[in-house]
């Protein structure tokens, strides 16, 4: 019905998501603030890896992206103050570490833009149509590039690649509803339950 709030509309989503999401005023910082462990503002390295092991990642990637993250945020989002060899990452000014060559989901605030979200898959879901394969993905990687953006496509590359790693299902698709909660950060919570649960059955076979 054209008076329902919750019609869909041409983008996927439906009206009152679309409400939702333009009075949000920065969906990026929920995609980081799980990240922040205790919930200071500020993301330490080490923050960065417990979160990362929370979600069931090794030590060494776990380590990787402490280290990636930290290193290449800290000085963006800390604009005026000194350089800190604890790289700390300031969670209210994450959308200043958003690197070019990215899909445009997030705009220049960090704000959710669900037609560029639902773009991701017109353009490059050709096996499924809410789900991408791992050469639909590095097709979807490579049309964001911009010329000489190196560091934008190192970003986006090593972004996406672990999101593949860490969600694809059984048949190796990267299914919508996972890519929508990495962006909006209840992925993460849902993946440290979910670990927390496993962790905690093996516990009560022992």
């Amino acid at each position: 019905m054209a008076g329902d709030p919750d019609s869909v509309s041409i983008s996927g989503t439906t009206k009152q998501e679309e409400m939702e999401n333009h009075d949000q005023t920065n969906v990026l910082q929920k995609h980081v603030k799980f990240f922040d462990r205790n919930n200071d503002g500020i993301i330490y390295p080490s923050e960065t890896f417990q979160g990362f092991r929370a979600i069931g990642c090794g030590l060494i990637l776990s380590s990787f992206a402490a280290v990636f993250i930290n290193v290449g945020l800290s000085r963006k989002t800390r604009p005026g103050k000194p350089f800190s060899f604890r790289f700390p990452i300031e969670v209210k000014n994450i959308h200043m570490g958003k690197h070019g060559s990215d899909s445009g989901v997030y705009d220049k605030e960090g704000r959710y833009v669900p037609l560029k979200f639902e773009e991701i898959f017109i353009k490059h879901a050709r096996t499924h149509p809410n789900a991408l394969t791992s050469d639909e993905l590095n097709n979807f990687l490579k049309s964001n590039r911009e010329p000489k953006d190196y560091g934008g496509w190192l970003a986006g590359f090593t972004e996406w690649k672990i999101l593949y790693y860490l969600c694809k299902d059984q048949n190796g698709l990267l299914r919508k509803e996972m890519i929508r909660a990495a962006y909006d950060g209840s992925l993460f919570e849902k993946m440290e339950k979910e670990k927390a649960s496993k962790k905690q059955n093996i516990t009560c076979d022992v």
